[in-house]
């Protein structure tokens, strides 16, 4: 097998930009303590620095994630923050500032995106954040900055849950709940172009939608319940949790004996495992994993046309507050974004 060499950064590429040496402080949406939507507002704290293998990003967008609003909350991963105020934020989409060597396959100029490891080091709602070289990926060169920020977390959480944890393939029955949620609509995405028979949980606005991203058959979850239309499915991503109407429990009931049972936020039900056993299925639980390779894969596909990125709403950094409001109304369609710079 032969292996083509990577690129130097000294090599022309187009898709590069100019970038500026950083300042030493920077705007960004930060707590200084747990709270409501409130407790976010901007400040000025200092540009981090980037040690051993890491890039220093300029972000120009970060996406808005469920788990920003909980750590927001005070659950989360709000008990990792070591230090206030604390800027908040996985995804980011920008362009690389510092290399950590000349000869580096992602060198200054390059448009990125990725996750950064909040809360081990400041998050993304900041001009300038710093990322593991291992954790990001150059952009799609077909999306623009504010529509790549909505991928990283989403659509790593998919590709986990899909791809990796229930090994979607042709003729599998799998039923995804909340399907045009930000992680739900790239799984619905993922399990379908592979060929995956999708059943999908939604509301009524979303059914049409649903149904363009993949889904076979979408089920109104505002007029019915999903256990009396569907039975015998391999495989339950559930995205919901058992606090909203037991979705869970309801769940267990319709899933084949030895079937798959993949809970997203066990937060809301401890005790899945011992209940889905009990019912004969397979439980898991499945935590995001920032892999730069995966993210590739997934800008290759979103490059082709045949995963898409649905943003819903854009909010400007200063407006950071108004956008968790508008996350934690439950009713989003995709992604939220938060715009950072220019880019």
């Amino acid at each position: 097998m032969r292996f083509r060499p990577l690129r130097p950064a000294s090599t022309p590429d187009s898709t590069r930009v100019a970038v500026a040496d950083p300042p030493e402080t920077m705007r960004a949406a930060v707590i200084e303590a747990t709270g409501g939507p409130e407790a976010l507002h901007e400040a000025t704290v200092a540009v981090p620095t980037p040690i051993l293998s890491e890039l220093l990003v300029r972000v120009v967008a970060a996406g808005i994630n469920p788990i920003d609003a909980k750590t927001r909350g005070g659950t989360g991963v709000s008990s990792a923050i070591a230090a206030y105020p604390a800027a908040l934020g996985f995804d980011f989409s920008g362009i690389v500032v510092r290399s950590p060597y000349e000869s580096h396959p992602l060198p200054p100029g390059t448009p990125v995106f990725g996750m950064v490891p909040f809360p081990r080091s400041g998050g993304s709602y900041a001009e300038y954040a710093v990322v593991p070289s291992q954790s990001v990926a150059r952009k799609p060169s077909s999306l623009s900055h504010v529509e790549a920020a909505g991928v990283p977390l989403a659509a790593l959480t998919a590709w986990g849950l899909v791809v990796e944890t229930a090994h979607a393939h042709e003729g599998q029955r799998m039923l995804i709940h909340a399907g045009s949620g930000g992680v739900g609509h790239f799984a619905v995405q993922f399990a379908a172009y592979f060929g995956a028979h999708v059943t999908a949980t939604g509301s009524t606005r979303n059914a049409s939608w649903l149904r363009e991203l993949g889904a076979s058959v979408v089920i109104d979850h505002t007029s019915t319940r999903f256990e009396d239309v569907i039975a015998d499915v391999d495989v339950v991503i559930d995205l919901v949790g058992n606090v909203h109407e037991r979705t869970g429990e309801r769940s267990l009931k319709i899933i084949r004996p030895g079937g798959l049972y993949i809970l997203v936020p066990t937060g809301s039900w401890p005790g899945y495992a011992d209940a889905a056993a009990d019912a004969g299925v397979r439980p898991t639980g499945y935590k995001v994993i920032p892999d730069g390779g995966t993210l590739a894969t997934v800008g290759r596909l979103l490059d082709s046309g045949a995963v898409q990125v649905y943003i819903d709403r854009v909010f400007d950094l200063n407006d950071a507050a108004a956008a968790h409001a508008e996350l934690e109304r439950g009713h989003t369609r995709g992604k939220i974004v938060l715009r950072v710079s220019d880019d």
